[in-house]
């Protein structure tokens, strides 16, 4: 097998210490079946980023995280990147202007879906009338909005045919950071919109039992939060291929950042996957890179290794540094940034250099602060094959100083 195990924790790839303590601390609280790391992990709140972890009969809120139901959709469409390359300019600038990154909404095409008649938002009505009012209205505000941090949409190119991808990434937005820290609150005993003292990085998960009456209401509504996700990432795919006046071919999409009910070794659990895609037997996903590297279309293999990683594999490169450390301290007050190990020149040479036409994005997302994605791919080689390397031609992203508390 290519992990190893270390205190009851199954570790793939070479162990961070900040996230296997973490993990370490999630696997010592609650009805834990099971605590894995994939290769791509890194320190979150709580739960570690590339963090899984097992449950028989409870769920984690601050498990799945704020950005609850992120994800990836990414759709391999009927054109060719070589017929595009020469109008890429103009291409991604028209991806910029259509396409609301950051925290407002840079047209005012609200999008109505079938989603906001949906049943589960009585979930928030229990909670009281007040909450559910506020978080509907700023659902609809914000459906087909990207935001900031690490969500982006992409152009690619298939390296076995030239085809022509698309890719999107981001979750469930303010409505799903709000759910998070909403249920949390009453968890310790706060109200749902109370300003809550926030999570330390390495306290304990705050877990809810599924058949108790907030562990259900919990449940209902992080569901709900992923068809949000799921809505909001086919608003921007559907946007986006009328820029490019093309349909797609194939579809892939999924969450990274979600607790899912499944059957492992005979039995239901719970797996929270936060910054872990599910990889199930013939599954397929988009893996992501940075901007100067590949990503990828994985599929789960039917193998022991895969089962013992409870059909769950990376969802990115993983971070090698901050976002503070990357681009600087930032002082809000004069918008200026200072300290960081990587400058906009150094960015702007190494992006131009893998051939990417960029569109907003600041030096905390830049290639120097991710692996390798091979690299931990190498590590999964049992869970996961690639079907399709994809390179990144045009990356759009909010601005390198846009504010977003829902980012990631």
């Amino acid at each position: 097998m290519a992990y190893q195990t270390i205190d009851n924790v199954r570790v793939w790839g070479k162990p961070d210490e900040g996230a296997l303590a973490q993990a370490k601390i999630c696997a010592e609280y609650g009805q834990v079946v099971q605590t894995l790391l994939m290769a791509d992990h890194h320190k979150g709140y709580s739960q570690p980023i590339g963090g899984v972890v097992v449950y028989d009969g409870q769920i984690s809120p601050s498990g799945v995280g704020y950005d609850i139901a992120c994800g990836n959709k990414a759709v391999r469409t009927g054109l060719s990147a070589k017929d595009v390359k020469p109008k890429l300019p103009q291409i991604m600038d028209q991806i910029a202007r259509k396409i609301s990154f950051g925290v407002g909404r840079i047209n005012n095409e609200k999008v109505d879906h079938e989603l906001f008649d949906d049943p589960d938002w009585d979930v928030f009505k229990a909670v009281g009338v007040q909450e559910h009012d506020k978080l509907k209205l700023l659902a609809r505000n914000q459906l087909g909005t990207v935001g900031s941090g690490n969500h982006f949409v992409d152009l690619f190119e298939e390296a076995e045919t030239g085809a022509l991808w698309v890719a999107n990434h981001f979750g469930s937005r303010g409505f799903g950071h709000k759910t998070a820290s909403g249920f949390i609150n009453l968890a310790a005993g706060r109200a749902f919109l109370a300003n809550a003292p926030g999570e330390k990085m390495d306290q304990p998960p705050v877990l809810l039992d599924l058949n108790s009456e907030l562990g259900e209401m919990y449940y209902r509504a992080m569901k709900l939060a992923g068809r949000y996700a799921y809505a909001g990432r086919d608003e921007v795919m559907r946007q986006v291929l009328k820029i490019l006046g093309t349909g797609a071919e194939l579809e892939v999409h999924n969450h990274h950042n979600y607790a899912w009910k499944e059957n492992h070794n005979g039995r239901e659990v719970v797996v929270v996957r936060k910054g872990a895609t599910p990889s199930a037997p013939g599954q397929i996903g988009f893996i992501g890179g940075s901007m100067g590297d590949i990503s990828v279309i994985v599929r789960g293999k039917d193998s022991a290794e895969n089962r013992e990683a409870y059909y769950s594999t990376v969802h990115g490169a993983g971070r090698l540094m901050s976002r503070t450390q990357a681009a600087g301290k930032m002082n809000w007050k004069t918008r200026t940034r200072s300290g960081g190990l990587i400058t906009p020149e150094q960015m702007a040479a190494a992006v131009s250099a893998y051939g990417v036409e960029l569109r907003g994005a600041g030096t905390d997302e830049s290639p120097f602060v991710y692996r390798k994605l091979q690299e931990v791919l190498d590590a999964h080689a049992e869970t996961v094959e690639v079907m399709h390397g994809l390179k990144p031609v045009g990356v759009c992203m909010a601005g390198a100083d846009e504010f977003d508390p829902y980012k990631d």
